[in-house]
């Protein structure tokens, strides 16, 4: 199995996907717990959701699950929500924080890992952040993500439908927010910003505004787009064909965005 796969486009906008993937080698596999063999932290069908919303996007897909190695994590493990519970690099434990492992991987498991399969991941999304921008003079990153809504592990109550993170405004310009926000507020559907989810290690490591890249993350709730958050995660037709509708207006804002932005570099 390829650590990646790339669709390079000639638009600004650059789709990050890093957990939609399902694989992992048999060797992991056996040593995940019943629970943990359900896969159930995937962002189901959020690759599918976002296909051809913005005709000339490149796409790099992770293709490894998140339990293997998390792709939007650092390679230091530092946490992204000092105090929070959170899952780290390679989760020991699950969204509700139950055990993943009859047998957990020591470091130098982990170590081969990221050599494996995070790695080549963010080279190849480093690469196409490059040949991007060397066209645009800009590049915008929008990492997509999905989680399910009710999660008491990790928040209270019921997770907005759109939450933009930006780290606090700093991963990207101030007009990409607001145009990514704009576009939340003027459906009927709940929104935050920087709200519980500020942003993964993918939006704050590349978001460097300053030196012509962009980064913005979109978690959208799962009700938004499936039959039911719980196996088998369904993807609901009819749901995601009404959510595309803003998350394309989003797009094509970001990328209408980018002459301004890459003129100004």
């Amino acid at each position: 199995m390829t650590p990646v796969t790339i669709h390079q486009g000639d638009s600004p906008v650059i789709l990050g996907l890093p957990h939609t993937g399902a694989f992992v080698p048999d060797e992991i596999f056996a040593r995940l717990t019943p629970r943990g063999q359900t896969l159930a932290d995937t962002d189901w069908h959020v690759d599918r959701l976002y296909d051809g919303l913005l005709p000339g996007a490149t796409t790099v897909r992770a293709m490894f699950h998140r339990y293997v190695i998390d792709a939007n994590r650092g390679p230091e493990n530092e946490s992204l929500y000092p105090g929070q519970n959170t899952t780290g690099l390679v989760p020991m434990t699950d969204f509700d924080g139950e055990p993943l492992w009859t047998t957990a991987p020591d470091d130098a498991e982990i170590a081969q890992r990221l050599a494996d399969w995070h790695t080549p991941y963010h080279s190849a999304l480093a690469a196409e952040i490059a040949r991007v921008k060397a066209i645009h003079g800009v590049a915008i990153l929008y990492d997509c993500h999905s989680i399910r809504s009710h999660i008491p592990f990790l928040f209270d109550g019921t997770l907005p439908d759109f939450n933009i993170g930006t780290n606090l405004g700093v991963t990207c310009d101030p007009r990409l927010e607001a145009a990514a926000q704009k576009v939340c507020s003027g459906t009927a559907r709940t929104m935050a910003v920087n709200g519980r989810f500020k942003g993964g290690w993918t939006t704050r490591h590349y978001g460097q505004p300053g030196e012509g890249v962009h980064a913005i993350q979109m978690e959208l709730a799962q009700s938004t787009h499936l039959k039911a958050e719980a196996l088998p995660f369904a993807y609901d037709p009819a749901k995601a064909e009404a959510l595309g509708v803003p998350l394309g207006a989003i797009l094509h804002a970001l990328a209408d965005l980018a002459p301004e932005l890459g003129a100004e570099a």
